[in-house]
């Protein structure tokens, strides 16, 4: 017999929509998510479902990206962010709430927000199946889906209560149809600062740009309005292992060799970390 599709994806059906169609409900049929239309979609073994079609996005963290991810996260390096994102969250809602992570990368930090609010389920949309494959056991209330951030997402409107988006693209159109009046949009992005001690001595590392706040607030203004920032600096010592693993999991990953890096001796002990926490309400 095939499987059942996992507890927590089972609870996130309602607000799903079949991403051909647009409007049917999905549902599981023999392993897989099927609308009225006959559209499937399968559930992979890992437990996450595969909604995205048609040409697929390879922006997303490969295998070895992910594992880099998965390890440095279970550092606590990043627990802070994680911390102030599960605390911006919970200000939006009462316990029984839905929370879409979108680029959720391996569920990290949807889980820290699932943790503050005992009875709401998450969805974490990304690209990366191998991403997805830890962030749909990230937490027994996270379901998890293939999605590209720049598609119309597969929901309904005015379903989710909270929004998150951490260090990942955006889609402010839809982050604020998805949204219902009075949800929140959770937005964690880098400032010049961050890792300003890497960026130092590895130049082909990806740079924060200088005009990246000016275009974030153009980009959202049209549909939301900040209610508050906490911002975030703080030293963060590094073993090597834990600086390859900073540096493998971004996106700079592509451009440079970790390891060669640490041969060279280019890899600092201590880097400062700094980031930036929105939380915006929808403009009606």
């Amino acid at each position: 017999m095939p499987a059942l599709p996992p507890p927590a994806l089972v609870r996130f059906l309602d607000p799903l929509r079949c991403p051909v169609c647009r409007s049917s409900p999905l549902r599981p049929d023999r392993g897989a998510l099927r609308c009225s239309a006959g559209h499937t979609f399968d559930i992979a073994r890992h437990g996450y479902a595969g909604l995205l079609t048609g040409t697929r996005a390879t922006s997303g963290d490969d295998a070895a990206m992910a594992q880099a991810r998965d390890r440095f996260l279970n550092t606590g390096g990043y627990a802070p962010i994680r911390r102030a994102v599960a605390h911006l969250a919970a200000g939006a809602t009462a316990d029984r709430g839905t929370v879409v992570d979108v680029g959720c990368g391996t569920g990290y930090y949807l889980a820290g927000a699932l943790d503050a609010l005992p009875g709401a389920r998450g969805l974490g949309l990304d690209t990366s199946a191998h991403a997805l494959r830890r962030a749909a056991r990230a937490h027994d209330r996270a379901a998890a889906a293939t999605w590209d951030v720049f598609r119309p997402f597969p929901l309904a409107d005015a379903v989710a209560d909270v929004v998150l988006d951490v260090f990942a693209p955006r889609n402010p159109a839809e982050f604020h149809r998805v949204l219902r009046p009075g949800g929140r949009l959770v937005v964690v992005r880098p400032t010049e600062r961050h890792l300003a001690e890497l960026r130092g001595r590895i130049p082909a590392m990806v740079a924060v740009d200088p005009a990246k706040e000016r275009r974030l607030h153009r980009a959202l203004d049209p549909f939301f309005e900040a209610v508050t920032t906490e911002e975030l600096a703080y030293p963060l010592v590094l073993a090597g292992s834990e600086a390859l693993d900073l540096v493998g999991m971004t996106p700079s990953a592509r451009h440079v060799r970790p390891v060669r890096m640490a041969d060279d001796g280019l890899l600092p002990g201590r880097v400062t970390v700094s980031v930036l926490a929105t939380a915006y309400r929808p403009r009606s």
